[in-house]
């Protein structure tokens, strides 16, 4: 039964890490779409002002973009976390109850 639980909590764990590593790739992607296009704009005949302010927000908007991705990711995690929480507690009444003969 322990071996369960423990086998159960670190997929569970697992899961949460897998998560957490998918949303920080997608975030080094679109950073790195952002910093392309960033160059794409540079090489273009416009104006150094311009071009400067234009990858400004591109790398801005990327980095916001990529934040929201982490964060959606971190909350995701956690609330998976929280159902391993819960998934324990129950298996534990459920292990005591049968010790104590209550099932």
């Amino acid at each position: 039964m322990a071996e369960e639980i423990i086998s159960t909590i670190k997929k569970i764990e697992a899961e949460a890490e897998k998560v957490l590593e998918d949303a920080k790739a997608k975030a080094t992607e679109v950073i790195i779409k952002a910093k392309d296009e960033a160059n794409k704009i540079q090489s273009s005949a416009l104006s150094v002002g311009t071009v400067n302010k234009e990858c400004e927000k591109l790398v801005s908007d990327a980095k916001a973009q990529a934040e929201k991705i982490v964060e959606d990711a971190k909350a995701k995690a956690e609330a998976i976390k929280g159902e391993v929480a819960k998934r324990v507690d129950q298996i534990v009444k459920r292990v005591a109850n049968t010790i104590v003969g209550v099932d």
